[in-house]
């Protein structure tokens, strides 16, 4: 099969055109041959839930081994276009305290098709609008299961495929710096969050255990790196915690750190401030109160950045920032 007919193929594909009627251009031979050879297979969907607060909606979904997984479907400021959470992992084995995914511990990586379909799922649900991007901020670490990722990056920003532009994909961390690297070389044309939890290193490791392996200026080395290869401007992200990680310094500390990562890199990294979402039983951590935050984001200020406060949606029914857990696998 030539390059120009497998990229019709896979367009059918893409279409849920499993018996190749909009086959223009592909060899009798050809189907004959895809049909005896190859399967697509399929998750099952076992949960919707549509928040009352947003039009945010979570899926949960259930692979052929009983595994399950979660993916949230982002409405975008401009209607009719979504972005797609998805998960990379089942479960995540890195235990940072303020995620329901770091409680469940590394059940096993996804294949780049479970994480490809999490969009086409999305995608079959919409009926008007259409899928503008993908984040990888569901469950699990992106950057640990790296090889599945670049490959469903691949197809997604493949015309014949999903044509999401690689620009409108973002692969979000909690810092490897190896993978960064490697993402940067990879993909380049997709973009990088890095999940900072704090700038105060002996903060961050009792939050982010990860950080105890790989401390933050390592990391903030390779993003560096990332920003010069690709050209793109990273994402912060940071979840002010009650009385842990909210103060004016904890801003401060977190203004300073962009200011020096624009100073090496040439490029403003975008400070997204997201309010902490509960995690449920047993939860350590609460969100701060307005004033609180106002004062952590003065603090950002000061240190010489403006924050930009994130709407985090669908906390309703668990879909919002730090939430995924699969709960509903206790009763499938």
């Amino acid at each position: 099969m030539d390059p120009a007919e497998a990229r019709r193929v896979h367009a059918c594909v893409q279409r849920d055109d499993f018996d190749f009627r909009g086959r223009t251009g592909v060899r009798r031979q050809s189907m004959e041959w895809l049909r005896r050879s190859c399967h697509v297979p399929s998750l099952e969907v076992v949960h919707e839930a549509r928040s009352q607060l947003d039009p945010f909606v979570k899926f949960g979904l259930r692979a052929a081994d009983g595994a399950i997984f979660e993916t949230v479907r982002i409405p975008l400021e401009r209607p009719g276009r979504y972005t797609v959470c998805v998960s990379s992992q089942v479960g995540c084995a890195l235990a940072c305290r303020f995620c329901a995914t770091g409680r469940l511990g590394l059940q096993r990586n996804l294949e780049t098709w479970e994480i490809v379909e999490q969009v086409r799922i999305v995608r079959r649900s919409l009926g008007e609008g259409r899928v503008h991007g993908v984040v990888f901020q569901g469950m699990g670490e992106p950057l640990s299961n790296l090889d599945r990722v670049l490959d469903a990056i691949r197809i997604f920003s493949e015309p014949s495929g999903l044509a999401i532009d690689g620009r409108n994909i973002t692969v979000c961390t909690a810092g490897l710096p190896a993978g960064i690297r490697r993402l940067a070389l990879e993909a380049p044309r997709v973009r990088l969050g890095l999940s900072l939890g704090s700038a105060q290193e002996d903060k961050r490791r009792s939050l982010m255990p990860i950080s105890g392996r790989h401390p933050l200026s390592s990391v903030l080395d390779a993003a560096v790196h990332h920003a010069q290869v690709t050209g793109l401007a990273p994402l912060f992200a940071v979840a002010p915690l009650k009385g842990v990680s909210d103060s004016f310094e904890d801003g401060l500390r977190i203004g300073q750190l962009a200011m020096d990562f624009w100073k090496r890199s040439g490029l403003r990294p975008r400070i997204s401030v997201i309010p902490y979402n509960s995690i449920g039983p047993e939860d350590p951590f609460e969100r701060p109160d307005t004033q609180a935050l106002e004062e952590f984001e003065r603090g950002v200020m000061v240190g010489g950045y403006p924050p930009h406060r994130r709407y985090s949606g669908g906390s309703d029914v668990s879909a919002a920032c730090g939430q995924l857990a699969a709960r509903e696998a206790r009763s499938c």
